[in-house]
Protein backbone atom coordinates (compact mmCIF):
# COMPACT_ATOMS: atom_id res chain seq x y z
CA UNK A 1 0.00 0.00 0.00
CA UNK A 2 1.60 3.49 -1.16
CA UNK A 3 0.80 6.28 0.96
CA UNK A 4 1.38 5.46 4.40
CA UNK A 5 4.72 8.03 4.88
CA UNK A 6 4.60 11.48 5.61
CA UNK A 7 7.90 13.85 5.73
CA UNK A 8 10.71 15.10 3.71
CA UNK A 9 13.53 15.02 5.95
CA UNK A 10 11.89 14.14 9.38
CA UNK A 11 9.86 11.20 7.98
CA UNK A 12 7.11 8.61 9.69
CA UNK A 13 5.49 5.89 8.73
CA UNK A 14 2.43 4.26 10.44
CA UNK A 15 1.42 0.19 9.86
CA UNK A 16 -1.33 -2.02 11.37
CA UNK A 17 -4.95 -2.51 11.42
CA UNK A 18 -7.44 -1.89 13.68
CA UNK A 19 -7.91 -5.75 14.48
CA UNK A 20 -4.41 -7.09 13.89
CA UNK A 21 -1.55 -7.86 16.24
CA UNK A 22 -1.34 -4.00 16.66
CA UNK A 23 -0.55 -0.32 15.26
CA UNK A 24 2.91 1.18 15.38
CA UNK A 25 5.03 3.67 13.58
CA UNK A 26 9.29 3.98 12.08
CA UNK A 27 9.98 7.68 12.34
CA UNK A 28 13.45 8.34 10.33
CA UNK A 29 14.86 11.57 10.55
CA UNK A 30 15.12 12.23 13.89
CA UNK A 31 18.47 13.91 15.20
CA UNK A 32 20.63 11.77 18.05
CA UNK A 33 20.62 13.37 21.80
CA UNK A 34 16.53 13.91 21.83
CA UNK A 35 15.94 12.91 25.78
CA UNK A 36 13.18 11.01 24.90
CA UNK A 37 10.55 7.95 27.55
CA UNK A 38 8.09 6.08 27.16
CA UNK A 39 6.39 8.55 29.40
CA UNK A 40 6.46 11.28 26.82
CA UNK A 41 4.72 9.11 24.17
CA UNK A 42 2.36 7.66 26.50
CA UNK A 43 0.88 11.03 27.59
CA UNK A 44 -0.11 11.76 24.31
CA UNK A 45 -1.62 8.50 23.65
CA UNK A 46 -3.58 8.59 26.85
CA UNK A 47 -5.01 11.61 25.37
CA UNK A 48 -6.58 9.73 22.48
CA UNK A 49 -7.36 6.18 24.05
CA UNK A 50 -10.78 5.11 23.93
CA UNK A 51 -13.13 4.44 26.80
CA UNK A 52 -12.42 7.62 28.63
CA UNK A 53 -15.94 9.27 28.35
CA UNK A 54 -19.80 8.27 27.74
CA UNK A 55 -18.85 10.02 24.26
CA UNK A 56 -16.09 7.47 23.32
CA UNK A 57 -16.21 3.95 22.24
CA UNK A 58 -15.89 2.03 24.93
CA UNK A 59 -13.30 -0.36 23.20
CA UNK A 60 -11.04 -1.10 26.11
CA UNK A 61 -7.71 -0.54 25.59
CA UNK A 62 -4.50 0.30 27.44
CA UNK A 63 -2.62 1.65 24.00
CA UNK A 64 0.45 0.95 26.06
CA UNK A 65 3.72 2.33 24.17
CA UNK A 66 6.81 -0.11 23.21
CA UNK A 67 9.62 1.22 21.82
CA UNK A 68 11.67 -1.16 19.86
CA UNK A 69 14.57 0.77 18.72
CA UNK A 70 16.42 4.48 18.19
CA UNK A 71 16.58 5.14 21.79
CA UNK A 72 20.24 4.35 23.50
CA UNK A 73 20.19 5.36 27.63
CA UNK A 74 17.35 7.37 27.66
CA UNK A 75 18.42 9.42 24.21
CA UNK A 76 17.85 9.05 20.65
CA UNK A 77 20.82 7.50 18.86
CA UNK A 78 19.95 9.41 15.42
CA UNK A 79 18.75 5.48 14.63
CA UNK A 80 15.02 4.69 12.65
CA UNK A 81 12.64 4.66 16.22
CA UNK A 82 10.19 2.14 15.94
CA UNK A 83 7.08 1.97 18.03
CA UNK A 84 4.26 -0.35 18.50
CA UNK A 85 1.09 -0.46 20.49
CA UNK A 86 -0.75 -4.09 20.74
CA UNK A 87 -4.54 -4.39 20.19
CA UNK A 88 -6.04 -6.13 23.38
CA UNK A 89 -9.76 -5.73 22.98
CA UNK A 90 -10.72 -6.50 19.41
CA UNK A 91 -14.25 -7.77 19.01
CA UNK A 92 -14.46 -8.62 15.58
CA UNK A 93 -17.85 -10.53 15.52
CA UNK A 94 -19.40 -7.29 16.17
CA UNK A 95 -18.14 -6.44 12.34
CA UNK A 96 -19.82 -9.92 11.46
CA UNK A 97 -23.14 -8.22 9.83
CA UNK A 98 -21.10 -5.90 7.38
CA UNK A 99 -19.00 -8.36 5.86
CA UNK A 100 -20.64 -7.93 2.52
CA UNK A 101 -22.31 -4.30 3.12
CA UNK A 102 -21.00 -1.19 2.29
CA UNK A 103 -21.61 1.07 5.26
CA UNK A 104 -22.70 4.62 4.08
CA UNK A 105 -20.02 7.35 5.00
CA UNK A 106 -17.50 4.51 5.76
CA UNK A 107 -14.36 3.70 3.26
CA UNK A 108 -16.08 0.30 2.34
CA UNK A 109 -16.93 0.96 -1.00
CA UNK A 110 -13.91 2.73 -2.64
CA UNK A 111 -11.68 0.13 -0.79
CA UNK A 112 -12.95 -2.81 -2.32
CA UNK A 113 -12.99 -1.09 -5.76
CA UNK A 114 -9.38 -0.17 -5.34
CA UNK A 115 -8.07 -3.62 -3.72
CA UNK A 116 -10.83 -6.12 -4.70
CA UNK A 117 -10.78 -7.03 -1.33
CA UNK A 118 -11.58 -5.15 1.88
CA UNK A 119 -10.61 -5.52 5.88
CA UNK A 120 -14.02 -5.16 6.97
CA UNK A 121 -13.30 -5.45 11.11
CA UNK A 122 -13.30 -2.39 12.22
CA UNK A 123 -11.98 -0.82 8.81
CA UNK A 124 -8.57 -2.16 8.86
CA UNK A 125 -6.24 1.07 7.63
CA UNK A 126 -9.01 3.73 7.49
CA UNK A 127 -9.63 2.98 11.36
CA UNK A 128 -9.52 5.38 13.95
CA UNK A 129 -6.75 3.32 15.17
CA UNK A 130 -4.21 4.09 12.68
CA UNK A 131 -3.72 7.46 14.38
CA UNK A 132 -2.15 5.97 17.33
CA UNK A 133 1.20 5.75 15.03
CA UNK A 134 0.70 9.55 14.05
CA UNK A 135 0.27 10.39 18.01
CA UNK A 136 3.16 8.76 18.82
CA UNK A 137 5.56 10.21 16.00
CA UNK A 138 3.92 13.24 17.31
CA UNK A 139 4.99 13.21 20.01
CA UNK A 140 8.75 12.80 19.48
CA UNK A 141 7.97 15.74 17.09
CA UNK A 142 6.90 17.92 19.97
CA UNK A 143 9.40 17.50 22.25
CA UNK A 144 11.89 19.00 19.58
CA UNK A 145 9.49 21.76 19.11
CA UNK A 146 9.76 22.37 22.81
CA UNK A 147 13.61 22.40 23.16
CA UNK A 148 13.59 24.95 20.29
CA UNK A 149 10.46 26.89 21.91
CA UNK A 150 7.59 26.20 20.66
CA UNK A 151 4.03 25.22 21.97
CA UNK A 152 1.56 23.65 19.84
CA UNK A 153 -2.18 23.71 21.33
CA UNK A 154 -5.32 22.29 20.04
CA UNK A 155 -9.08 22.56 21.41
CA UNK A 156 -12.62 21.79 20.11
CA UNK A 157 -13.84 24.93 18.77
CA UNK A 158 -17.34 23.13 18.16
CA UNK A 159 -19.33 20.61 18.67
CA UNK A 160 -22.17 20.13 16.46
CA UNK A 161 -24.29 23.87 17.09
CA UNK A 162 -22.11 24.65 20.12
CA UNK A 163 -19.22 26.81 19.58
CA UNK A 164 -16.92 28.10 22.13
CA UNK A 165 -17.40 31.61 23.42
CA UNK A 166 -14.14 34.06 23.04
CA UNK A 167 -15.44 35.89 26.13
CA UNK A 168 -15.13 33.18 28.16
CA UNK A 169 -12.07 31.48 26.59
CA UNK A 170 -9.84 29.33 29.18
CA UNK A 171 -7.39 27.28 28.25
CA UNK A 172 -7.08 25.80 31.99
CA UNK A 173 -10.58 24.55 31.51
CA UNK A 174 -9.59 22.55 28.05
CA UNK A 175 -8.65 20.01 30.55
CA UNK A 176 -11.26 20.01 32.98
CA UNK A 177 -14.03 18.36 30.60
CA UNK A 178 -13.81 15.27 28.27
CA UNK A 179 -14.42 17.47 25.28
CA UNK A 180 -11.58 19.35 25.13
CA UNK A 181 -13.59 22.80 24.76
CA UNK A 182 -11.53 25.42 26.85
CA UNK A 183 -15.33 27.10 27.71
CA UNK A 184 -16.83 25.34 30.41
CA UNK A 185 -20.35 26.43 30.19
CA UNK A 186 -20.03 25.61 26.15
CA UNK A 187 -18.80 22.16 27.02
CA UNK A 188 -22.25 21.44 29.54
CA UNK A 189 -24.53 22.38 26.60
CA UNK A 190 -22.01 20.21 23.62
CA UNK A 191 -22.56 17.38 26.27
CA UNK A 192 -26.38 17.88 26.64
CA UNK A 193 -26.49 18.00 22.76
CA UNK A 194 -24.44 14.50 22.48
CA UNK A 195 -26.68 13.06 24.81
CA UNK A 196 -29.55 13.89 22.47
CA UNK A 197 -27.90 12.48 19.49
CA UNK A 198 -26.85 9.24 21.22
CA UNK A 199 -30.35 9.17 22.73
CA UNK A 200 -31.56 9.24 18.65
CA UNK A 201 -29.10 6.63 18.00
CA UNK A 202 -27.54 9.29 15.71
CA UNK A 203 -23.76 11.35 15.95
CA UNK A 204 -22.37 14.75 15.45
CA UNK A 205 -19.53 16.54 14.27
CA UNK A 206 -17.26 20.00 14.76
CA UNK A 207 -14.20 22.30 14.83
CA UNK A 208 -11.09 21.35 15.98
CA UNK A 209 -8.73 24.90 16.13
CA UNK A 210 -5.16 25.06 16.68
CA UNK A 211 -2.67 26.86 17.69
CA UNK A 212 1.21 27.54 17.44
CA UNK A 213 3.27 29.34 19.54
CA UNK A 214 7.19 30.45 19.09
CA UNK A 215 7.78 28.85 15.55
CA UNK A 216 10.03 31.49 13.76
CA UNK A 217 9.62 33.65 10.30
CA UNK A 218 10.79 32.07 7.50
CA UNK A 219 9.73 28.20 7.69
CA UNK A 220 8.18 26.64 4.72
CA UNK A 221 9.15 26.43 1.13
CA UNK A 222 7.64 28.87 -1.47
CA UNK A 223 5.69 26.59 -3.96
CA UNK A 224 4.74 22.69 -3.50
CA UNK A 225 5.88 22.99 -0.19
CA UNK A 226 3.83 25.41 1.09
CA UNK A 227 3.66 25.55 5.29
CA UNK A 228 -0.07 25.62 4.80
CA UNK A 229 -0.24 23.60 2.04
CA UNK A 230 1.64 20.75 3.92
CA UNK A 231 -0.35 21.70 6.82
CA UNK A 232 -3.37 21.18 4.80
CA UNK A 233 -2.12 17.72 3.57
CA UNK A 234 -1.29 16.01 6.89
CA UNK A 235 -4.40 17.32 8.46
CA UNK A 236 -6.54 16.64 5.29
CA UNK A 237 -5.32 13.23 6.09
CA UNK A 238 -7.08 12.46 9.50
CA UNK A 239 -10.18 10.18 8.78
CA UNK A 240 -12.80 12.32 9.17
CA UNK A 241 -11.43 15.77 8.24
CA UNK A 242 -13.62 17.26 5.30
CA UNK A 243 -12.71 21.20 5.64
CA UNK A 244 -8.99 23.42 5.87
CA UNK A 245 -8.62 26.51 6.96
CA UNK A 246 -6.04 29.04 7.74
CA UNK A 247 -6.11 32.42 9.40
CA UNK A 248 -9.09 33.94 8.16
CA UNK A 249 -9.72 31.17 5.90
CA UNK A 250 -12.94 31.05 4.03
CA UNK A 251 -14.34 34.53 5.80
CA UNK A 252 -11.18 35.78 3.74
CA UNK A 253 -12.95 35.47 0.77
CA UNK A 254 -15.66 38.08 2.19
CA UNK A 255 -13.22 40.87 3.37
CA UNK A 256 -11.27 43.62 1.43
CA UNK A 257 -7.40 43.85 1.06
CA UNK A 258 -8.07 47.06 3.05
CA UNK A 259 -8.72 44.19 5.62
CA UNK A 260 -7.63 41.46 5.03
CA UNK A 261 -3.79 42.64 4.85
CA UNK A 262 -2.28 42.81 8.58
CA UNK A 263 -0.44 45.95 8.56
CA UNK A 264 3.37 45.51 10.03
CA UNK A 265 4.84 47.76 12.61
CA UNK A 266 8.50 47.63 14.72
CA UNK A 267 8.00 46.74 18.13
CA UNK A 268 9.68 48.07 21.29
CA UNK A 269 12.82 45.84 20.77
CA UNK A 270 13.47 46.68 17.05
CA UNK A 271 11.55 43.74 15.44
CA UNK A 272 9.01 43.14 12.45
CA UNK A 273 5.48 42.37 13.82
CA UNK A 274 2.14 41.88 12.26
CA UNK A 275 -0.80 44.27 13.66
CA UNK A 276 -3.52 42.06 13.01
CA UNK A 277 -3.25 38.25 11.96
CA UNK A 278 -5.48 37.80 9.24
CA UNK A 279 -3.12 35.36 7.17
CA UNK A 280 -2.74 32.71 10.42
CA UNK A 281 0.38 33.33 10.62
CA UNK A 282 1.50 32.44 6.87
CA UNK A 283 2.39 34.18 4.36
CA UNK A 284 3.69 32.86 0.87
CA UNK A 285 3.61 29.85 1.98
CA UNK A 286 6.44 30.88 4.46
CA UNK A 287 5.28 31.18 8.44
CA UNK A 288 5.32 35.52 9.25
CA UNK A 289 6.44 34.77 13.59
CA UNK A 290 3.06 35.49 14.65
CA UNK A 291 1.24 32.98 15.76
CA UNK A 292 0.15 29.93 13.60
CA UNK A 293 -3.88 29.35 13.31
CA UNK A 294 -5.52 26.80 11.67
CA UNK A 295 -8.87 25.09 12.02
CA UNK A 296 -10.11 21.23 10.71
CA UNK A 297 -13.53 20.54 10.04
CA UNK A 298 -14.89 16.56 10.68
CA UNK A 299 -17.42 15.23 9.47
CA UNK A 300 -20.21 13.19 12.72
CA UNK A 301 -19.31 9.36 13.20
CA UNK A 302 -20.45 7.54 10.24
CA UNK A 303 -20.97 4.72 12.17
CA UNK A 304 -24.61 4.94 13.69
CA UNK A 305 -27.05 2.44 15.05
CA UNK A 306 -29.85 4.20 13.11
CA UNK A 307 -31.31 2.14 10.32
CA UNK A 308 -29.35 3.31 6.79
CA UNK A 309 -30.24 2.50 3.33
CA UNK A 310 -26.97 0.68 1.89
CA UNK A 311 -26.44 -1.80 -0.39
CA UNK A 312 -24.61 -5.47 -0.73
CA UNK A 313 -21.55 -5.96 -2.39
CA UNK A 314 -23.01 -8.23 -4.72
CA UNK A 315 -25.42 -5.48 -5.56
CA UNK A 316 -28.38 -6.12 -3.43
CA UNK A 317 -30.34 -2.75 -1.95
CA UNK A 318 -30.44 -3.53 1.96
CA UNK A 319 -30.74 -1.27 4.96
CA UNK A 320 -28.35 -1.72 7.76
CA UNK A 321 -27.76 -1.13 11.88
CA UNK A 322 -24.79 -0.65 12.83
CA UNK A 323 -23.68 -2.65 16.01
CA UNK A 324 -20.40 -2.16 17.91
CA UNK A 325 -18.56 0.38 20.14
CA UNK A 326 -18.19 3.91 18.09
CA UNK A 327 -17.60 7.32 19.32
CA UNK A 328 -20.93 9.23 18.68
CA UNK A 329 -18.15 12.41 18.18
CA UNK A 330 -15.03 12.53 16.66
CA UNK A 331 -13.90 15.67 17.82
CA UNK A 332 -12.80 15.33 21.57
CA UNK A 333 -10.10 12.02 20.78
CA UNK A 334 -8.88 13.90 17.33
CA UNK A 335 -7.71 17.24 19.40
CA UNK A 336 -3.93 15.70 20.01
CA UNK A 337 -4.37 13.80 16.30
CA UNK A 338 -4.21 17.40 15.05
CA UNK A 339 -1.65 18.74 17.57
CA UNK A 340 0.73 15.49 16.30
CA UNK A 341 0.00 16.07 12.71
CA UNK A 342 0.89 19.89 13.26
CA UNK A 343 4.20 19.03 14.78
CA UNK A 344 5.29 16.73 12.28
CA UNK A 345 4.61 18.82 9.98
CA UNK A 346 6.66 21.62 11.51
CA UNK A 347 9.56 19.98 12.24
CA UNK A 348 9.89 18.61 8.80
CA UNK A 349 9.97 21.95 7.34
CA UNK A 350 12.10 23.46 10.55
CA UNK A 351 14.86 20.80 9.32
CA UNK A 352 14.46 21.33 5.39
CA UNK A 353 14.75 25.60 6.33
CA UNK A 354 18.37 24.90 7.51
CA UNK A 355 19.63 24.61 4.28
CA UNK A 356 18.36 27.66 2.71
CA UNK A 357 21.10 29.93 3.48
CA UNK A 358 24.56 29.69 2.97
CA UNK A 359 25.56 32.12 6.17
CA UNK A 360 23.80 29.83 8.10
CA UNK A 361 25.22 26.54 6.74
CA UNK A 362 28.63 28.38 7.25
CA UNK A 363 27.84 29.69 10.80
CA UNK A 364 26.50 26.48 11.92
CA UNK A 365 29.77 24.20 11.01
CA UNK A 366 32.51 27.10 11.59
CA UNK A 367 30.52 26.60 15.57
CA UNK A 368 30.83 23.32 15.19
CA UNK A 369 34.38 22.97 14.37
CA UNK A 370 35.02 25.31 17.26
CA UNK A 371 33.52 23.11 19.43
CA UNK A 372 35.16 20.20 18.18
CA UNK A 373 38.37 21.91 18.97
CA UNK A 374 37.51 23.11 22.10
CA UNK A 375 36.69 19.41 22.68
CA UNK A 376 40.19 17.95 21.57
CA UNK A 377 41.84 20.83 23.38
CA UNK A 378 40.34 19.91 26.53
CA UNK A 379 41.47 15.77 26.04
CA UNK A 380 44.99 16.77 25.47
CA UNK A 381 44.74 18.60 29.32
Amino acid sequence: MAGSTLGTIFRITTWGESHGAGVGVVIDGCPAGLPLTNQDIQEYLDRRKPGQSRFTTQRQEGDEVEILSGIFEGRTTGTPIAMFVRNKDQRSRDYGNIMDVYRPGHADYTFDKKYGFRDYRGGGRSSGRETIGRVAAGAVAAKILKSLGIEIRAFSKSIGPVSVDPARFDWAERENNRLYMPDAQSAREAESYLDEMMAKKDSAGGIIECWMEGLPAGIGEPVFDKLSASLAKAVMSIGGVKGFEIGAGFEAASLNGSVNNDPFGIDKNGQVYKKSNHSGGVLGGISDGSRLTFRAAFKPTPSIASSQETVKRQGEETCIEIKGRHDPVIVPRAVVVVEAMAALTAVDLLFMSMTSRLDKIQAFFAYGQALEEEREKKERG
